[in-house]
């Protein structure tokens, strides 16, 4: 656009156009939202409306007074332009910026139309012949009240001379509007082969959020079996949880072991100085040989009683160390997949809104 044209209002806004093979679906125009501005044209009294993406125009729409912006969803509008042979549409960030855009629409819409008018009648007021041939009311150059044949002659020349001037002058302006139809029929082939290369990376994008999704379902699938397992886990520690109490009981009968042969050991040493003063009594000798051995035996299982109590409550703490690693573990392991699934689901709701 030329410097003679000044910006009246701007806007950001994600623009689409119309799908031109089914003339239903919508194409993105770019991947980010642009800025949409009306721009008005002193010279030519004409009012646009311009988007610039990069280097190229993405919107360059001329309003005319039939035009029409209908708001077709809270945040969502769009207008027909028959000159590009296009629809545009525009999405909006919230729905009052989409209230101001369709109020410019209108204000500019009747500017357009004021302005038409006002030049159709100076148009008239300062080209009487066009305006009379646009009527058809052509008077004859041969009836008149006034003067002699020759002045008759005159001005029928006259007018010849003034229309022949007109119609050059329109076929001028028929010539450079043809001139302004070939750019602009240039600039939408331009534009069309942009949108058949962001269709092209849109199915390139559909392909990727498809393996997106069986990425996720497969994702989802080992989360559900991680949570499997932690529950067997969990039922196991519950289970443990009986272990525990058991590993009390056990705890509590070595204390009382160890008791009984703290007593035995100090009735085996006394019976041993026993021993030296009844050494002369054979009978009690014998007697105290057999108690003696008998405690002894019951020495014997008692210490193999408790090493295998022992030995059981270091098989449990074991078992109870290998299980919370175990959770710990696959704890660890839905941090991480989570974490996974939490920048996927990003990933798709940015390209959503892309």
């Amino acid at each position: 656009f030329s410097c003679r044209e000044q910006p009246i209002f701007s806007t950001r806004a994600h623009v689409f156009q119309i799908d031109p093979a089914t003339k239903r679906n919508w194409i993105p125009a770019s991947k980010h939202a642009l800025t949409v501005s009306y721009f008005y044209d002193a010279t030519r009294n004409v009012y646009r409306i311009i988007s610039v993406g990069g280097t190229k125009a993405i919107i360059n729409s001329t309003i005319t007074p039939n035009m029409t912006f209908t708001k077709t969803s809270q945040k969502f509008g769009q207008w027909a332009d028959s000159r590009a042979n296009t629809v545009y549409g525009l999405g909006f960030a919230s729905e009052q910026h989409l209230s101001q855009f369709a109020e410019k629409f209108q204000e500019v819409k009747e500017a357009a139309r004021l302005a038409r008018e006002k030049s159709q009648d100076k148009t008239e007021l300062t080209n009487p012949a066009l305006s009379i041939t646009s009527h058809q009311v052509l008077p004859s150059p041969i009836i008149s009240s006034n003067g002699p044949g020759e002045d008759k002659l005159f001005r029928s020349q006259s007018a010849d001379v003034e229309i022949t001037t007109e119609k050059e002058r329109l076929k001028k302006m028929l010539s450079e509007g043809s001139v302004s139809e070939v750019q602009w029929e240039a600039e939408f082939f331009s534009l069309q082969d942009n949108n058949n290369k962001l269709v092209a990376a849109l199915h390139e994008a559909n392909a990727n959020v498809d393996q997106w999704k069986k990425q996720l379902a497969a994702y989802q699938e080992e989360t559900e079996t991680l949570r499997q397992r932690v529950a067997e886990l969990e039922s196991q520690g519950a289970h443990d949880s009986s272990s525990e109490n058991n590993k009390e009981e056990l705890s509590q009968t070595l204390e009382e072991l160890e008791l009984l042969i703290k007593a035995k050991d100090e009735e085996i040493q006394m019976l041993k100085s026993q021993k030296c003063s009844r050494w002369e009594a054979e009978g009690e000798r014998e007697e105290t040989l057999q108690k003696l051995q008998e405690l002894e035996a019951r020495n014997a299982e008692l210490e193999r009683r408790l090493h295998l109590a022992e030995q059981t409550l270091a098989d449990t703490l074991a078992e109870r160390e290998k299980i919370q690693n175990e959770v710990t573990k696959v704890a660890e392991i839905m941090d991480v997949k989570i974490f996974e699934l939490s920048e996927i689901r990003q990933g798709l709701a940015k390209l959503v809104e892309s």
